[in-house]
């Protein structure tokens, strides 16, 4: 941390991908990470507004995954309102909504309305399920009542009238079919859809799902060495350093 070897700023120029590899059970350095998470928004829409006419040049998607865990960052209800405009946005994935309220307590409903798009892959969270319901609104259904009365005197009458249902009530929702998900966009009304399968992707073949050979070794690049080809030519000095020299 000494010195900048990461060029934040430099993100929006060219095609990058930055993996932030954090503790899932220790946060001792969680606040590293806020700090970074800060730098790179005010880097880049710095950037965006001084040298690239208020939108960067590459679009920037942060895949927040496990958001609850990486700790808080500073004023963040703020900075996802502000970064659309500078081709930035956010996925932000939680296990439940509860989390997000625990961490950033007021400024969780703000952080949530300036997401456009909301995924719910299914869960049983009761305060998640309750809003998602709620979201989803009503639809009209047809009720019928019938009443048999059997005496002397038998009588048989029939009601109708039409009321209002949830669209998924939490139970159905907390028992949906683990292949179904529900996506509410801005502006479209919520729908049910199927979870893509990973296997059908043209590219399903390099990942390390289908051969572990393709996983990629953190430690292994990081110790990765310079070396030299045999044809491949270099410049070679030979420095005398004595203590004389360097009193």
């Amino acid at each position: 941390m000494a010195y900048d070897e990461m060029e934040l700023d430099f993100l929006g120029d060219r095609r990058t991908a930055l993996f932030v590899i954090i503790s899932d059970t220790d946060d001792t350095f969680n606040f590293v990470v806020s700090i970074m998470y800060t730098q790179l928004f005010n880097l880049l829409c710095d950037r965006a507004d001084d040298q690239c006419g208020g939108q960067l040049k590459y679009h920037v998607r942060l895949l927040l995954d496990e958001f609850a865990n990486i700790g808080l960052i500073p004023k963040f209800d703020k900075l996802i309102a502000i970064i659309r405009s500078r081709e930035i946005s956010a996925s932000i994935i939680l296990q439940s909504q509860s989390q997000l309220k625990t961490i950033y307590k007021d400024a969780a409903e703000t952080i949530i309305g300036n997401c456009d798009t909301m995924l719910f892959l299914g869960g049983k969270e009761s305060s998640t399920l309750k809003e998602i319901s709620e979201t989803l609104g009503k639809e009209t259904i047809d009720l019928y009542n019938t009443s048999d009365t059997r005496g002397q005197s038998p009588s048989f009458g029939t009601t109708y009238q039409k009321t209002g249902k949830e669209l998924m009530s939490r139970d159905e929702l907390s028992v949906m079919d683990g292949s179904k998900c529900i996506l509410q966009l801005r502006g479209v009304r919520p729908f049910l859809s199927d979870k893509f399968d990973i296997t059908k992707h043209k590219r399903y073949k390099e990942l390390s799902d289908f051969d572990k050979k393709n996983a990629f070794d953190v430690e292994r690049y990081l110790k990765h060495e310079l070396r030299l080809r045999m044809d491949e030519e270099f410049d070679c000095y030979e420095v005398d350093v004595s203590e004389e020299s360097t009193a």
